[in-house]
């Protein structure tokens, strides 16, 4: 069970064998309401006109009629009080409304009622096995006993009234008998007063004649077509056949899916075997295609990690060696130190190589925070006014001759900016120290707000920084070949630190040349709203 296509194929085929057992269960009850309302159709004009002709009558006349119906009809008919037939509420509010009952007894015979009397609450009832030509030529002389009581002309606007008022569920016309559309020996036939019997336009119908006595009238019963269920076995075809195709075409759609994810798998399984060149093939924009651009993103990340990773082992291992070194060599002068004052500088010395090495320490530290997830940073509005005063503050002792000016152009709205004040201090003190190192005499540090964006810009008047370089000067550990080197001190995290905070905070960081000073002018800035 690997494959896409067999899982979805098979969860249709589970889906349409429930779908298949639900419609042949709704299949068979539609057909049973279906057949329930045609019997009651083919039965309510004949037993509507027979009870509303019992209406009327007394108890003898009734006990007459209904046996030459019985007879001309060939089922036995019964007069029943409507308490005895234990029928539902539903039912007889059926009844009382007009309405012809027709329940099922068997499998081949049902019960019909009409009320007759609902103040003696007298009900018409037969049981019929199924609707006969008889039963047809019954409904014939009904409706003819029916039109003879009014004048010739005058029939057919009683037929309508009378098909309307007793419900009758199939057609009743009065054709001339010259205009009917009927053999010789069916016209001869109807001269003598029977009824024939044909099939209908189509074929598929019954229609039945018959003659109105003492008219030219033809009354015509029809076309009455039969109730045919629907078929379970075209259901089963059809759904077959669906199956077949719909498989078809998951096929088609999925097999290229599944190629496409096994495309991203292999893909995996390069990087996991340790090749982090790898990539998944992007087709399209759909979900997959999304999740093959997400692949290739961390893929890009995790082989940037490691690429950093590896020039963090070798920049440190290199960063090390020098204050591991002068703490040796400050070891075998304290062995051989002939003086106080002396063992007093080699100690004082060998501190300094201990507070390098905690710098050292505390800088790589920051930066692997920063560079390897999204470190856990507390947004709240920051005065980044202040901060950088106090920044200014804290470094002034340190380079006592430069000068560190701060000029804020956001009138007064730098005090109130979404950041992380813990690392927004330390990116400050990053950019201000750096260009304390470098600058002749002179550093100014700027404020803007511009576009919704706080802007911080440090300057200082050093030799600046070459063109080429700025593309590369946040690398992490890099130093350049000249006035920024070794000699001016940092370890080339600094600038590294800068761009991580700017980038967690959705900003960024840039170099470019001072147009006030000469020197080079580091440019930090960031929303001042966080949505």
């Amino acid at each position: 069970m690997n494959s896409i296509f067999i899982r979805i194929y098979g969860g249709m085929l589970l889906v349409l064998i429930a779908v298949s057992c639900l419609a042949l269960i709704s299949i068979r009850l539609v057909n049973d309401v279906r057949a329930e309302d045609y019997r009651e159709r083919m039965a309510t004009g004949t037993f509507r006109l027979m009870a509303d002709n019992l209406e009327p009558m007394d108890t003898a006349e009734r006990q007459k009629a209904l046996a030459v119906w019985s007879r001309l009809i060939g089922v036995p008919l019964e007069l029943n009080s409507l308490d005895d037939l234990g029928l539902e509420a539903s039912n007889w509010s059926r009844l009382i409304r007009g309405r012809v009952l027709v329940r099922t007894r068997g499998p081949d015979e049902v019960r019909v009622f009409s009320l007759v009397d609902l103040a003696d609450e007298v009900v018409l009832t037969a049981d019929i096995q199924r609707i006969s030509e008889q039963l047809g030529r019954a409904t014939l002389f009904l409706i003819a006993d029916e039109l003879v009581r009014h004048a010739d002309t005058e029939m057919p606007r009683w037929l309508s009234e009378l098909r309307r008022d007793k419900g009758f569920g199939y057609p009743l016309r009065l054709t001339r008998l010259a205009e009917a559309d009927l053999d010789a020996d069916q016209l001869r036939r109807l001269d003598e007063f029977d009824t024939v019997l044909s099939l209908g336009p189509e074929g598929n119908s019954v229609m039945m004649y018959m003659k109105i006595p003492d008219t030219e009238w033809v009354l015509s019963m029809g076309p009455v077509y039969q109730m045919q269920d629907y078929p379970t076995e075209m259901l089963l075809i059809t759904g077959l056949l669906a199956l077949s195709l719909s498989g078809l075409l998951i096929y088609l759609l999925v097999r290229q899916l599944e190629q496409r994810l096994m495309n991203l798998e292999s893909a995996a399984l390069h990087i996991t075997r340790g090749n982090l060149d790898a990539r998944a093939e992007v087709i399209g924009n759909d979900s997959v295609g999304s999740l093959a651009r997400a692949f290739n993103d961390m893929a890009r990340h995790l082989q940037r990690l490691m690429n950093i990773q590896q020039e963090m082992i070798g920049a440190i291992s290199h960063e090390l060696r020098t204050p591991v070194a002068r703490l040796r060599f400050g070891l075998e002068m304290v062995e051989t130190a002939g003086s106080e004052d002396a063992l007093k500088r080699y100690l004082d010395s060998m501190d300094g190589d201990l507070t390098e090495l905690d710098k050292l320490v505390d800088e790589i530290l920051t930066y692997a925070r920063l560079e390897q997830g999204a470190p856990a940073l507390v947004l709240e509005p920051v005065d980044v006014s202040a901060v950088i005063e106090q920044v200014m503050a804290e470094l002034r002792p340190i380079n006592p001759q430069v000068l560190i000016e701060y000029n804020d152009r956001s009138r007064g709205r730098a005090g109130w900016v979404d950041a992380e004040k813990r690392y927004l201090h330390r990116a400050i003190t990053n950019l201000v120290s750096n260009a304390a190192r470098h600058a002749g005499s002179r550093v100014q540090v700027s404020t803007r707000v511009l576009g919704g964006r706080c802007r911080v810009t440090v300057e200082d008047d050093g030799p600046g920084i070459p063109e080429r370089y700025r593309e590369h000067i946040f690398t992490p550990f890099l130093r350049l070949d000249d006035s920024r080197t070794r000699a001016s001190g940092g370890y080339g995290l600094g600038l590294s630190i800068v761009r991580r905070v700017a980038y967690w905070h959705r900003g960024h960081v840039a170099v470019e040349a001072s147009e006030g000073l000469g020197g080079a002018a580091f440019i930090i800035e960031w929303p001042l709203r966080r949505q």
